[in-house]
Order: C-alpha cells, then sequence, then structure tokens
C-alpha cells in the first residue's frame, strides 16, 4: 500500500471506483445511520478517489485550495469524502500536540462510557469528591459532569494551563452550575478528572482502548501521552493528545458515521447528535465577542449555528486546538478535514486563515450546488 506521505497531491486511486452521483446527492442532505452501515472504512491505509471529480471535487477547486494552503503554516490536512481521501496537503504520518482537540476527544470518550451505564452526567462534584486548592463552595461543588462537559459549571477557579477564557470570567460566585456559559479549562480539566472518577480507567488508557484500537490508528504511542500542567494552581491536570493528520480523520470519520465504524457502533448515534448539537446556542457564548462568531457548543465540540448553519455548514461541527488544529465535519457534504501546524518554529495557522481556507475546500466540493 502507497504511504500516506506526500507534500501534495490530488488523491490517486487504490481500487476502481464506481459512483460519482454520491457527491452530487451529498449536497442534499447527509447521510442517514443506515447509510452508515453500507460506507467505506479505512482498513490499514485510506481509499483514494481516481479523480478529484470521482470523490466529488473540483480539480481547479483543489487548485485554489492548494496555492491557499501553500502559503500558510499548515502542516498537513486531509480531506474526505464518502469515506475516501479526495485531497491531501503534507506529511499525514507526522504526530504532534494538538492542544484543545483533546477535548473534543474526551467527549467520544464520554459517549461511550454514558452508553453503557458507566458514567452519570447528573453526578455532582461534591458526589465524586473533587475540590481544589483553597477549597472548591458547596454551591460551586453542586456542578455535575455535564456542566463540566458543557463549560457551564460557574466556577471560575485558575486552571492548571492557560489557553482560554478565564480572565474574562465573572466575578467568582456570581453564576449558578448550567446557568453561564465560558470556555474554561478548568471545567475541561476537571472534566477528565470526574471521568477518571467515574470509570475508574485512566483517561489516556481509554483512549487507546476504545478508540485508537479499534479504529485502527496508524501512529498511535500510548507513551507520549502524559497529563501535566502547574498542579500548584490546580489539581486537575491538563490531559494533551499527540495524533498524526491521518489518525485525526478516523475521529472525525467516527463521528461522521455517528459513532459507526463497519459493523461496530463505537459510540451511540445518540450521544453523537447530542455532542455535536448547539446545546449553548451561539447567541448564548461568552464572552460576548465570541457571539459575533459562526459557533455555538455542544459537548466539548465547536458546532456552526445560526445563520451560519445554513447550505453545506447545515449540521457541521468542528474539534479545534490551538495554533491551528482541526477536525472539522460537514455532514451536509458527507466530509472530514483534517488539518494541523506543528507547533513550534513561529508556525501557527489562526481561526482567520483556516475558515477561509475550509470556505475554499467547500467551493471545491459542489459550488454553487450547495448554496
Amino acid at each position: 500500500m502507497r504511504p500516506e506521505r506526500h507534500r501534495s497531491r490530488l488523491a490517486p486511486a487504490l481500487l476502481p471506483l464506481f459512483v460519482l452521483a454520491f457527491a452530487l446527492a451529498a449536497c442534499n442532505g447527509p447521510s442517514t445511520p443506515a447509510d452508515a452501515q453500507l460506507s467505506v472504512f479505512p482498513g490499514t491505509g485510506w481509499e483514494r478517489w481516481a479523480t478529484p471529480e470521482e470523490g466529488g471535487m473540483s480539480s481547479d477547486g483543489l487548485a485554489r485550495v492548494e496555492e491557499r494552503i501553500s502559503e500558510m503554516s499548515s502542516s498537513a490536512m486531509m480531506v474526505v469524502t464518502g469515506g475516501r481521501v479526495a485531497y491531501e496537503y503534507g506529511d499525514l504520518t507526522e504526530v504532534s500536540y494538538l492542544a484543545s482537540v483533546r477535548k473534543s476527544v474526551l467527549a467520544m470518550l464520554y459517549g461511550i462510557y454514558h452508553d453503557r451505564g458507566v458514567i452519570d452526567l447528573d453526578m455532582t462534584l461534591a458526589e465524586m469528591d473533587i475540590d481544589d486548592h483553597g477549597e472548591l463552595t458547596d454551591a460551586e461543588r453542586q456542578a455535575t459532569a455535564r456542566h463540566l462537559i458543557l463549560s457551564r459549571s460557574g466556577i471560575y477557579h485558575p486552571a492548571s494551563n492557560p489557553g482560554d477564557n478565564l480572565a474574562q470570567a465573572p466575578e467568582r460566585g456570581s453564576q449558578a452550575p448550567g446557568a453561564y456559559y465560558l470556555y474554561s479549562n478548568w471545567d475541561f480539566n476537571a472534566a477528565g478528572t470526574a471521568f477518571e472518577v467515574q470509570t475508574g480507567i485512566d483517561l489516556f488508557d481509554a483512549l487507546e482502548q476504545e478508540l485508537a484500537t479499534p479504529l485502527g490508528f496508524r501512529e498511535f504511542d500510548r507513551e507520549r501521552h502524559t497529563k501535566g500542567g502547574n498542579l500548584n494552581q490546580s489539581v486537575h491536570p491538563s490531559y494533551h493528545m499527540h495524533f498524526s493528520t491521518r489518525d485525526m480523520a478516523r475521529l472525525g470519520y467516527l463521528v461522521l458515521r455517528e459513532g459507526r465504524w463497519g459493523d461496530r457502533q463505537i459510540i451511540s448515534a445518540d450521544w453523537v447528535r447530542e455532542m455535536t448539537s448547539p446545546l449553548t446556542p451561539v447567541h448564548e457564548m461568552n464572552p460576548a465577542s465570541r457571539r459575533s462568531g459562526p459557533h455555538g457548543y455542544g459537548y466539548m465540540w465547536w458546532v456552526w449555528d445560526g445563520e451560519h448553519a445554513t447550505g453545506p455548514y447545515e449540521g457541521a461541527y468542528t474539534g479545534v486546538g490551538a495554533v491551528g488544529q482541526y477536525i472539522t465535519v460537514l455532514p451536509k457534504l458527507d466530509m472530514v478535514v483534517a488539518h494541523k501546524t506543528v507547533p513550534g518554529q513561529g508556525r501557527s495557522v489562526a481561526h482567520s486563515q483556516f475558515w477561509p481556507l475550509l470556505d475554499l475546500i467547500v467551493e471545491a466540493y459542489c459550488g454553487d450546488e450547495c448554496e
């Protein structure tokens, strides 16, 4: 099998392929769970479309994508349509730190154990015996696991790592659990603690057992996964993850297929739908500057909402990590886009660069038919 390691390629084929019609049909609506049972799934490697057009993409449109991404600090990108690679850029095998994409992956693990009846989303921090330096108040300890994965705990304790909106938090104690959304690493890190308290399993072991192994990750290394952060500031560590781009795409494809992988339902379709719904609509996002963007928030996934959730972005959602890490799913187009920038040496892709790039990918898919 041809290695998935190219600077730039417009998807050479591994197998003879037979349909073009699916690409046009994808513009009319998302696949159903029944469709997922008949879908293509990657084995040791991903199948590729013979031509961009067979994958529903325009060669001219992808040339514009290529021109744009080559001017950015992107390390790699993979576009999957209908379960096959339609476009790839960079070294898809390089493993690197993914920052806040970890949160979206943890939400998937929550779903697996919630489906099994192991995790109770409505268990409070008090019931889980979860606290922090300086002690949480009795009111704060009424926050639940659900509030943590919604980032609505109302607890504005310092987190063990930066990269959130805690600097813009309301006064501590001013918001009841569930009442106010704020993107907070304290919530996300405590969600990791709550996961381990309720399951009795290290979350990185769960990551390996429940996702990396059954999805056939090619570059997963359990030893690279360690918790971090300033534990003198908060007892709840961060849990950053390290994946290759092609393994990121497997995660995106699992949620696109509503939790199904081949003949196995790894996460329930009900959980995937709930996790990727705008449980916090865009008009409730905080700080207020977030309300002008396209995204509301689900269970640790950013979800297109309101006037932005139309056409190809209807039902779309994304995991996002600092400096340019994205796992983006567009069900309307039966598409997954995995993008990364390897941290270091000043390399970074800002949101203001990635979203226009994503627009170009969508334009390359079905043009005006997606309007």
